[in-house]
C-alpha cells in the first residue's frame, strides 16, 4: 500500500470477485456484480438488514445494529491458504467482496472504504471466524488464526463493514482507502 496523497487516503486496491447469496449457506456463489445499499449490506444476501442477520447472534438478540453488513476477504489469504493444501475460491469462505492489493487486517476501525464510483463501506472490524470453515475444508479454521509474538489470538479470516453510501460493486472496480483521524484504534471482532 502506498499513501498516494499525503492525507491518509490510499489508492491501490483492486475488487478480484463479488459474491452473494439469498440463502444462509456458508460459502457464496460468485457473480458478475453486487449491488450495496445504504444502511443495508448487499441487496439480495441473507445478511443484508439492519439489525444483525447472523442467525448465531440473532438467537442472542435479534436487536442488535448490523455491524456485518458487508464481508470482504483479501486475495492474498486465499492465494497463502492455497499454498498451504487449502483450496480456497472467491466466495468460499462466505465473503461478498474479494480484494486485492489492501492489507485488510491492518486497517484500523472506522476506515473508509469506496469501491467504483458510488459504492462506500465502513470498515467495524473482524470476523470471528468459526468452526463451519472445517466444513469448507478440514483445519480450514486453524489455518486462519495464528498468535501474535505476546501470544494474542490474530483473526485472518476477513473484515466486516456496513454500507455507508450504496452502489454497484464488480470485479475490476479500484478501491480507494480513507483512513480515520488519528487515533487509530485496530480492528477487534464484531
Amino acid at each position: 500500500m502506498v499513501d498516494m496523497t499525503g492525507d491518509g487516503v490510499i489508492m491501490d486496491g483492486v475488487v478480484v470477485a463479488v459474491s452473494s447469496d439469498a440463502e444462509h449457506r456458508f460459502s457464496k456463489p460468485v457473480g458478475s456484480e453486487i449491488t450495496l445499499l445504504a444502511g443495508l449490506g448487499v441487496a439480495g444476501d441473507a445478511h443484508a438488514g439492519v439489525t444483525v442477520q447472523h442467525r448465531s447472534r440473532v438467537r442472542v438478540d435479534p436487536t442488535q445494529p448490523n455491524l456485518r453488513q458487508v464481508h470482504l476477504i483479501h486475495a492474498e489469504l486465499h492465494a497463502e491458504l492455497t499454498g498451504r493444501g487449502f483450496e480456497v475460491e472467491p466466495g468460499g469462505m462466505g465473503e461478498n467482496i474479494t480484494t486485492r492489493g489492501i492489507d485488510l487486517l491492518a486497517l484500523p476501525q472506522r476506515t473508509v472504504l469506496r469501491f467504483g464510483a458510488e459504492a462506500v463501506v465502513e470498515v467495524t472490524g473482524l470476523r470471528n471466524p468459526c468452526v463451519q470453515l472445517n466444513g469448507l475444508r478440514p483445519g480450514l479454521m486453524k489455518a486462519v488464526l495464528d498468535r501474535d509474538d505476546a501470544g494474542g489470538l490474530v483473526r485472518r479470516a476477513g473484515i466486516m463493514g456496513v454500507v455507508l453510501s450504496g452502489g454497484p460493486v464488480k470485479p475490476g472496480d479500484g478501491i480507494v482507502v480513507e483512513l480515520p483521524h488519528e487515533p487509530h484504534l485496530p480492528l477487534e471482532p464484531v
